[in-house]
């Protein structure tokens, strides 16, 4: 008999169709039956010896919401008999199109319970907030208010913007787990090595009994960051060289490519685009799809063209395009780039394809930093690339790794490109209502707002909203670091580095308009028409005990 070992998780949900991600613990015929009648079956592929399904659901009603079972063979087994939680559901939008739509998102998210132990009872996380190191985990947060009143207001998606499990930063549990298994004295040490060691990371995270219920009723959308392989990962040309000449990464990253396109990537995808995945049938095609999707994940390392992580969900007339920043970089300083050349055609196609009431572009990484760090990066980029001599460009790539140097700004042409893609997008008499960039990474909240030269301003309304962490902490001088870099005097310092290496000013300006925000947090967007309303909530412990999420700051967008 097949039991469920994670999951299940909602994934992509339209009007008539959704999918339903599960692992079980032996090869199985997966099957969700909702209450309404609709159902889907899907046979278990196997990927070194575990097993996983993605299950398309049809004949959904649009505009319901129904309860679903999950089944391997007949046995039931979601949800369980003495679950607390009410029923998982899924909830399809109306064909009409004129209906609210509640995005919710945010990143950062390390998974690992109060003192490192898991407890799987109920609320056992809610209970011990207290002891949590880093603070109350917010999505442990957002779904004990959901499920304690299921008729209330709840996201329509849920953005994980990145940094999903933390291969490089392992909890006490899981390092114990890791010793049984391997001398911890060689590389990679207290990180993971293989994809065993990465599914263990998924458990931890995914086997929260909060989380995993919030997870299996409300559909996600992801997306990669550096920490689901390795800080730094991709940073530079002479970093990749250094990683390969280490015993232990190759084992390392194909794992994370492998264990992300299982765990995360394929959930993102639309059922059609799953029927036409020559990488997903060939996968399902053979007993042991190890060594196809092995081979597949060697080849995506190898050349950043090989594959496509980004992807586009439509929402009705709500546009989201998830874009790689980790990737698809092209890394040789003389031609670096954020997004190689296929995946910046990608994009531009995409965001330009027809009109829409609203635009979000999902990148982890933020395009507007405080202008400090812009000016920054800008500048370490120039020293790198050899502007200011052999010495300099030694001391920038130091600097560069040691400072977490890499966003769009590290990158000023590709900066240049999606500030004028922004641009182009946002104008015309089709153009939507906002276009806001949804980033995290960066361990606070913010909201800026771009400015452009007399006449070359765009008639959306532009922002870039960071939210982060979901759970996770940022040390006090990293704190003041960032409210330094939005001050007046942390602006003519950053000008003051442009001028060291010759840099340009960028062709745009902005401001700070809300933030910044530190804790542990999420953002919604609420969406309806071309009407826009953001909410930033904050997970905070209660005198008395217990945890809420509180509205740190809400606002009308357009």
């Amino acid at each position: 008999m097949a039991r469920l070992r994670l999951g299940p998780l909602l994934r992509y949900v339209d009007g008539d169709t959704a999918t339903v991600w599960v692992e079980a613990d032996r090869p199985c015929a997966a099957e969700v039956r909702c209450a309404d009648g609709a159902r889907g079956t899907a046979r278990t592929f196997q990927i070194a010896g575990h097993h996983y399904a993605l299950v398309p659901v049809t004949g959904l009603t649009p505009g319901t919401e129904t309860a679903y079972e999950v089944h391997l063979g007949e046995q039931p087994v979601w949800p369980p008999p003495d679950s607390p939680f009410p029923a998982s559901t899924i909830r399809t939008p109306s064909t009409t199109g004129d209906e609210e739509l509640r995005v919710t998102f945010g990143s950062c998210r390390w998974a690992a319970p109060p003192s490192g132990e898991h407890d799987p009872s109920p609320s056992s996380r809610l209970r011990s907030s207290r002891r949590d190191p880093v603070g109350p985990d917010a999505l442990d947060t957002l779904a004990a208010r959901i499920s304690a009143a299921p008729g209330t207001e709840r996201p329509d998606v849920l953005l994980l913007l990145g940094d999903q499990v933390y291969a490089d930063q392992t909890s006490k549990a899981t390092q114990r787990w890791l010793a049984a298994r391997r001398d911890l004295s060689e590389p990679p040490g207290v990180q993971v090595a293989d994809y065993e060691e990465y599914t263990h990371l998924y458990y931890e995270s995914w086997l929260d009994p909060e989380v995993r219920w919030l997870l299996s009723t409300v559909p996600s959308c992801m997306i990669f960051d550096d920490h689901d392989v390795i800080d730094d990962w991709n940073t530079s040309a002479a970093w990749l060289a250094e990683m390969r000449a280490t015993p232990w990464w190759r084992e390392r990253v194909l794992s994370g490519l492998m264990s992300y396109w299982v765990h995360q990537h394929l959930g993102n995808l639309r059922p059609e685009e799953l029927e036409s995945d020559e990488l997903y049938a060939a996968v399902r095609a053979t007993p042991d799809g190890t060594d196809t999707l092995r081979a597949f994940a060697a080849a995506a390392d190898a050349d950043a063209t090989a594959t496509r992580w980004s992807y586009r969900r439509d929402f009705g007339r709500v546009r989201l395009l998830m874009v790689d920043t980790r990737a698809a970089r092209v890394l040789e300083e003389g031609g670096r780039a954020m997004l190689d050349a296929d995946e910046a055609r990608w994009l531009r196609e995409q965001a330009l394809a027809g009109d829409c009431d609203h635009l979000l572009i999902g990148t982890s990484l933020p395009w507007l930093l405080p202008h400090l760090i812009h000016d920054a990066e800008g500048w370490n980029a120039a020293l790198c690339r050899g502007e200011r001599g052999e010495r300099w460009a030694r001391f920038g790539e130091d600097l560069r790794r040691r400072s977490d140097l890499e966003h769009w700004a590290a990158f000023p042409p590709s900066f240049e490109a999606l500030t004028a893609l922004i641009a182009e997008a946002g104008s015309g008499a089709t153009a939507p209502a906002t276009v806001c960039v949804l980033s995290g990474d960066v361990h606070h909240a913010y909201v800026a707002e771009p400015s452009w030269p007399e006449g070359g301003a765009p008639t959306s309304r532009v922002l870039q909203l960071t939210c982060s962490p979901v759970h996770n902490s940022i040390p006090t001088s990293i704190k003041l670091g960032f409210r330094f870099g939005w001050s007046r005097v942390g602006r003519a310092l950053g000008r003051r580095f442009a001028r060291h290496a010759n840099v340009t000013q960028a062709g745009i300006d902005w401001r700070r308009t809300g933030g910044p925000w530190f804790g542990n947090q999420l953002m919604t967007l609420t969406l309806r028409a071309r009407t826009a309303h953001l909410r930033l909530d904050q997970a905070r412990a209660r005198r008395g005990g217990g945890v809420s999420l509180e509205t740190a700051d809400e606002r009308k967008l357009s």
